[in-house]
C-alpha cells in the first residue's frame, strides 16, 4: 500500500490537495469529511488509471514541521 501526502488548509471550510496526484482536490465543511473525500478521490483517481493503463505514481511528497519561535507570536498578539 502507498500512502500520499494530502494537504488540508483551513478557511472558510476545509480543503486538501494531494501534490503527487494533480487535480485530486476536495473541500468540505469538517476536517473529518475533507479527509474522507480525499481518501474516496484518491481511490477513484488510482483506479481511473489503472483502468486507462496509465502508470501509478510513486508517492515522493514528504511533509514536516519546523518550529517558530514563539516570540514572533507573542509580539503579533502585543501589536493589535
Amino acid at each position: 500500500m502507498r500512502k500520499y501526502a494530502i494537504v488540508i488548509e483551513k478557511g472558510r471550510n476545509y480543503s486538501a490537495y494531494v501534490l503527487d496526484l494533480p487535480g485530486g482536490v476536495a473541500a468540505a465543511d469538517t476536517l473529518e469529511e475533507v479527509k474522507r473525500l480525499m481518501q474516496e478521490g484518491i481511490e477513484f483517481h488510482l483506479r481511473g488509471m489503472r483502468e486507462d493503463g496509465d502508470p501509478i505514481p510513486e508517492p515522493t511528497t514528504t511533509v514536516d514541521y519546523v518550529e517558530a519561535p514563539a516570540v514572533y507570536f507573542e509580539e503579533a498578539l502585543h501589536s493589535k
